[in-house]
């Protein structure tokens, strides 16, 4: 469903450490909301539960939760994570875009 590279774990370690969250056993939660200069928004954040309906994933030992509305805008994605000098961050790699804005943070389909 979702797969995580190599330095995208390494830095959801890192920031989950940082927050007081555990990466083993703890979650990354990814959604999808409305908003955005494209129409769609990505939201990621840390969660020690899971909701109702809640579907779960892993990949690259990183637990991940996505609300069931998010799961069809989601399906296929790569998360990626990128420090360089233009200092993106998470970069989600969506097959299903149709188009996103420059900053990469909206899509639509």
């Amino acid at each position: 469903m979702i797969k995580v590279s190599e330095e995208a774990k390494r830095k959801i370690s890192t920031l989950m450490s940082e927050e007081g969250f555990n990466p083993v056993a703890d979650y990354v939660r990814v959604g999808v909301k409305s908003g955005g200069c494209s129409g769609l928004s990505y939201e990621l954040n840390f969660d020690k539960s899971q909701e109702e309906g809640d579907k779960i994933f892993e990949d690259n030992d990183v637990k991940i939760v996505v609300d069931k509305r998010s799961v069809l805008y989601l399906a296929g994605t790569i998360l990626e994570y990128s420090g360089g000098l233009n200092g993106k961050g998470f970069v989600f790699n969506n097959p299903n875009a149709q188009r996103t804005c420059g900053c990469g943070e909206s899509f639509s389909l």
